[in-house]
């Protein structure tokens, strides 16, 4: 008999066909890394829509404020809607300026240094509120990315293990009976390495851009509270004359 005669016919192999041949398990990690994985791409796509905006805002915000318009008028537009980033910053330090000199009145010639601490202190406290909020959720990624390839492995392990005893149950190691299991226990690191790749990426990639706003932030806090403080040694010297 001809040798073309006595060779099976391959199985069809394809994405589908493993998954649905897989164990149970090894299904099951298979569809949480898939959902691992779109849970990242709505994250990652999310948070660079979020980033652009903060750099618009970062940027529209610095010519207005640069141009030469009066605080008092700045802060009586960006009070009146929500701010973030440096806006944020500016209302939340302007907010504890009139309302320590509201409160305080003419008794206020004596704690013109504690005055200067608390507005530095709402700029702190202001830019980790902004900061934290830039880092939402980038935890997700950075676990997906850490632990996408060992879930991925665990199924890979669980499927090999699956096919063995099959093999061993069915004695026979024939590479067509062998060779449709093992692959379907690779699929679920390769689907491992999916999720982890793209999210470890952007987890870098966003930290980065956490960063570069953080030291934008505080380096417009610095310049800000040094035109506050020039501002409130002014009021001590009016005060004291």
């Amino acid at each position: 008999m001809p040798a073309a005669e006595i060779v099976a016919p391959a199985a069809e192999v394809s994405f589908w066909s493993m998954f649905l041949h897989a164990s149970f398990v090894v299904q099951a990690v298979m569809i949480g890394l898939m959902a691992a994985s779109v849970w990242c791409w709505a994250i990652i796509v999310d948070k660079t829509l979020l980033f652009r905006r903060t750099r618009r805002a970062m940027d529209q915000f610095e010519e207005t404020f640069w141009s030469g318009r009066s605080l008092e008028e700045l802060y009586s537009t960006l009070s009146e809607r929500p701010a973030s980033g440096m806006a944020a910053l500016f209302v939340a330090a302007m907010r504890e300026w009139k309302r320590s000199f509201g409160q305080a009145g003419a008794h206020l010639s004596g704690s013109f240094m504690g005055l200067q601490a608390r507005i530095e202190k709402v700029l702190d406290v202001s830019i980790a509120r902004e900061v934290e909020k830039l880092e939402s959720n980038l935890l997700v990624l950075a676990t997906v990315a850490s632990a996408g390839p060992f879930v991925g492995l665990f199924g890979t392990v669980w499927g090999i293990m699956t096919s063995f005893r099959s093999i061993a149950a069915s004695k026979n190691t024939s590479l067509a009976v062998v060779a449709p299991g093992i692959a379907e226990a690779l699929f679920a690191t390769a689907i491992g390495l999916f999720a982890a790749i793209p999210a470890l990426i952007a987890y870098n990639k966003m930290q980065g851009d956490v960063a570069k706003s953080q030291a934008r932030m505080e380096s417009f806090a610095d310049e800000f509270s040094a035109i506050l403080s020039r501002q409130i040694d002014q009021h001590a010297g009016d005060r004291a004359a």
